[in-house]
């Protein structure tokens, strides 16, 4: 009895220290917030009140030339901005979509399937990644070079598939899956790949919705590298970045591109992390 008082005396914390929490939480918050605000802010303001110092966090003068200077220039592309558009979504939906499956796939048989080698196997795939995109460059081009691939869609889509940082996060999260339910599914008859998408994949959909989130940022952002040459196979990454070139007389519109940019991966990660905070919380199960 006594125990479990002195225990509640130390979980129970006073409105004093909700309230220091509070604001601390609260002021750590704002203060990330600030780079973000400040972008917003830069986008709607006009050219000369972009250069005053010292420099303003809110807009005074608001407008939308910024934004319609940026259409204009996407409107006098030789080649349609839509087509930009097009490479952006199709190379983030298709990375994306591939990655979940391929790293959900070999998860799957490293966490529940303990086969001979299936250590060194997970070690390899955990030295994988302490190794910078940098370094493995080269070696990326050679074999896209040797497949053929340079200058097509497959050169971005297909590396993404075999992100390390997926699979590593897949098999440590099936390993909290109870082995009772996997038995108890094979008793009824359950086949290993209705077991995989009617079982498992459900179960784990807080680890594949952080996936989501970090390769479409991942892939959103990408300009295609060293891999893609022709100007009707380049993202709106890259579209982008050669409109912001113009120089101070387009700081205006590069903020603006910076707001654009960042809109679908904010509203993605938004919307999936309050799926994660929910399934988090009902999937719980223990064994």
């Amino acid at each position: 009895m006594k125990i479990a008082l002195r225990m509640k005396r130390k979980i129970n914390r006073s409105w004093q220290v909700d309230v220091l929490l509070f604001l601390l939480l609260g002021g750590f918050g704002a203060f990330m917030a600030v780079p973000l605000i400040y972008v917003i802010n830069n986008a709607f303001k006009p050219l000369d009140e972009l250069f005053i110092f010292p420099p303003t966090l809110f807009v005074r003068n608001p407008t939308f030339e910024n934004f319609s200077d940026l259409f204009q220039v996407m409107k006098n592309s030789w080649v349609p901005f839509s087509r930009y558009i097009f490479n952006t979504v199709f190379i983030t939906a298709a990375g994306t979509f591939g990655h979940i499956i391929l790293a959900s796939a070999a998860a799957y048989p490293l966490a529940k399937h303990k086969f001979r080698g299936h250590k060194v196997l997970f070690t390899v795939i955990v030295l994988s990644l302490m190794f910078s995109p940098h370094v493995t460059a080269i070696p990326n081009y050679m074999i896209m070079s040797t497949l053929g691939w340079l200058d097509s869609y497959q050169a971005i889509i297909i590396p993404a598939f075999a992100y390390p940082l997926g699979l590593y996060l897949m098999k440590q999260f099936m390993e909290q899956i109870p082995d009772a339910l996997l038995e108890a599914a094979k008793m009824d008859g359950a086949s290993e790949y209705r077991i995989f998408f009617q079982v498992v994949m459900p179960l784990v959909k807080p680890a594949w919705l952080t996936l989501l989130i970090l390769m479409m940022q991942m892939l959103w952002g990408t300009d295609g590298g060293s891999f893609i040459y022709s100007e009707q196979l380049k993202t709106m990454h890259y579209a982008m970045g050669q409109i912001v070139q113009g120089g101070i007389a387009r700081a205006g519109v590069g903020a603006a591109v910076a707001v654009i940019m960042m809109t679908v991966p904010i509203v993605t990660f938004v919307l999936s992390q309050s799926n994660v905070i929910q399934t988090m919380a009902s999937s719980g199960m223990k064994d």
